[in-house]
């Protein structure tokens, strides 16, 4: 029996950032999947309703896994891969495995105002010293284990969004913070790749990969016009952009 359109169709996959878990594409879900199109969010080991998981050992290949995990056990054929914000890092570790181990599985990648890393790179490596430091003594808080979430105002959140936002998020797993990634930068940028800059107002720890895609061949850049959490705060406006890359592709 050949798969169903349905079984071959490209699907969404999308990963959240830090302090998130699925719970932040709530509105966004039901706008990818009342056109037809199959779209999943991964919620990752230590945050969110697997915040009890939160351990040590939690790190990022644990966070590459835990997508990787999703894609086998929904038995996706091919895929349109969005990472949001820290998720950028986990992504580009997604699709460096994808590209050779399931050649041909991966059909975008989507950097949603997201670390947008080179090979031999850490989340914390394009930080500023001065967060970088800042985010290590407020770990310190919990022995190194995780760092707590900063206001969603940062996000450009305001009002029910922001106590939403504030009442969900977790704490993140520190060691994922300094953790270096090692990859095919050849392999991944083989991928067709977009970057969504949110640009009002434009979250400062996200300006060195909004400089880097814009100087780097094979991007394709669009701009938004909301803040670093647009599955919140403009889930149509995001909802459109995805579909389209989805359409393009499927």
């Amino acid at each position: 029996m050949s798969p169903s359109p349905a079984a071959t169709s490209a699907a969404i996959v999308l990963v959240h950032g830090a302090w998130h878990g699925a719970w932040c594409w709530r509105r966004l879900l039901p706008l990818l999947r009342g056109t037809g199109v199959q779209a999943h969010a991964v919620t990752l080991t230590g945050v969110g309703e697997r915040a009890h998981l939160l351990s040590p050992s939690v790190d990022l290949h644990t966070h590459i896994q835990d997508v990787l995990g999703l894609i086998e056990a929904e038995e996706l054929q091919r895929v349109v891969l969005v990472g949001h914000s820290y998720a950028g890092m986990v992504v580009t570790g997604v699709a460096d495995r994808l590209q050779r181990e399931r050649p041909g599985s991966l059909a975008h990648l989507v950097y949603l105002d997201a670390s947008v890393p080179r090979p031999g790179e850490s989340w914390s490596s394009p930080h500023p010293e001065a967060t970088r430091q800042g985010r290590v003594e407020a770990a310190k808080s919990s022995g190194g284990l995780s760092l707590p979430p900063p206001d969603a105002q940062v996000f450009g959140l305001e009002g029910a969004d922001r106590e939403w936002v504030n009442r969900r998020q977790t704490p993140q797993p520190f060691s994922v913070y300094q953790q270096v990634l090692d990859f095919d930068a050849a392999r991944v940028a083989a991928v067709p790749r977009t970057f969504i800059d949110c640009t009002s107002p434009a979250l400062a720890t996200i300006a060195p990969s909004r400089e880097r895609v814009r100087s780097e061949p094979g991007w394709q850049v669009v701009e938004l016009a909301t803040g670093h959490d647009p599955m919140v705060s403009e889930p149509q406006a995001l909802a459109d952009l995805l579909l389209g890359i989805h359409g393009r592709v499927d």
